[in-house]
């Protein structure tokens, strides 16, 4: 009995250990695998200024009716606070730190550890992709 109890528990670590995120390295491996597309014509994105998340990633149409897409967590301290777009700035913002990136999703004021990773966007009729 005692050995079967140890087995389930390693093989529970060892479970655990694959499907737990690393520090530092769950965001840029999400934001390998972001390829999607999605409808603007109607919804957030339907206006300028609008923005949701989608798919692991924060799309926002900026005021002059461009696509933006980052990934949509602030980078300060790891943690895991959603970023808000501001339509009227053009900017990302941490709603809990303050931390703000710019468009191209690059810190411009607050102690983030890094930049925003920044998706491509096409957009062909009413469907707009969002990928790496």
């Amino acid at each position: 009995m005692k050995k079967t109890t140890i087995k389930i528990a390693f093989a529970a670590i060892v479970f655990m250990s694959f499907f737990s995120c690393s520090e530092g390295k769950d965001d840029e491996d999400k934001a390998l695998f972001v390829e999607f597309t999605i409808d603007v014509s109607t919804g957030a994105l339907a206006a300028n200024g609008g923005s949701l998340v989608n798919n692991g990633a924060l799309i926002a149409r900026t005021s002059t009716g461009e696509f933006i897409a980052v990934t949509p967590v602030c980078t300060n301290e790891a943690t895991h606070v959603q970023l808000n777009y501001d339509g009227a700035n053009n900017k990302f913002v941490c709603p809990t730190h303050n931390e703000q990136y710019n468009s191209l999703g690059v810190i411009i004021s607050g102690t983030g550890t890094k930049n925003l990773t920044k998706y491509n966007t096409a957009l062909t009729g009413t469907m707009l992709r969002v990928y790496p």
